[in-house]
């Protein structure tokens, strides 16, 4: 099976073809910025308590952490949004691991800051067996540290792009959450984190599985 990072490597390699050069400029330089802010070190780390939320699924329901927490260790991943084709590899891998995760007692969640029928359309395209929580307004990524907003000139990009962030995202269209994955033992405590900056990288569903396996 090939690696969650090569699929990314190829996608980003691929930009070029999809992707004015005067666009991807402007991207990059907001990448560039957004690395040195250092946010990423900021945000939620390892052997830190994970923040409580309480979030509607694609399907409506209200899923918590604590409800999550009762049943086994977590596996808590944000995301962009369905737009974002690198959100989507990264879930199709996630689920392609989905029976592992769930082999060793843990549950997987993903969250991203759009509407719950955004959502809903992403589960059912790409068969996802997991939740999947709207955080409106991304308050529950600012509890984790990870939410951040757009710069002018990048959400015109986006705008370009054909990317509507403002219906997508409930009326939130500037604030998004870094990539980030965490591996929640029982107690709700951080045991093993991926954040970065770089939208094009995420958790490679290898390294979260061992993470699981250390925590028994």
């Amino acid at each position: 099976m090939t690696s969650l990072r090569a699929e990314l490597r190829a996608l980003h390699a691929s930009r070029g073809e999809r992707i004015p050069a005067e666009l991807m400029a402007v991207m990059d330089r907001a990448a560039a910025e957004l690395a040195a802010s250092g946010q990423a070190d900021r945000a939620l780390a390892v052997g830190e308590q994970a923040p409580a939320f309480a979030l509607p699924s694609a399907t409506g329901a209200t899923v918590s952490l604590d409800a999550l927490l009762a049943a086994g260790p977590v596996v808590l991943t944000f995301y962009r949004g369905a737009w974002c084709p690198f959100c989507n590899l990264a879930l199709r891998a996630l689920q392609q691991h989905h029976d592992g995760i769930t082999a060793r007692g843990a549950r997987l969640v993903a969250v991203s800051p759009q509407v719950p029928d955004a959502s809903l359309s992403l589960t059912e395209k790409h068969a996802l067996a997991f939740d999947v929580l709207s955080d409106l307004g991304s308050d529950t990524a600012k509890a984790y540290g990870l939410a951040f907003d757009l710069s002018d000139e990048l959400a015109a990009v986006y705008e370009r792009l054909g990317f509507d962030l403002q219906h997508v995202n409930g009326g939130h269209p500037r604030t998004l959450p870094l990539p980030a994955t965490y591996v929640l033992d029982r107690e709700g405590t951080v045991r093993w984190a991926f954040v970065h900056t770089d939208y094009t990288l995420r958790a490679e569903p290898a390294d979260i599985l061992t993470a699981l396996d250390a925590l028994t």
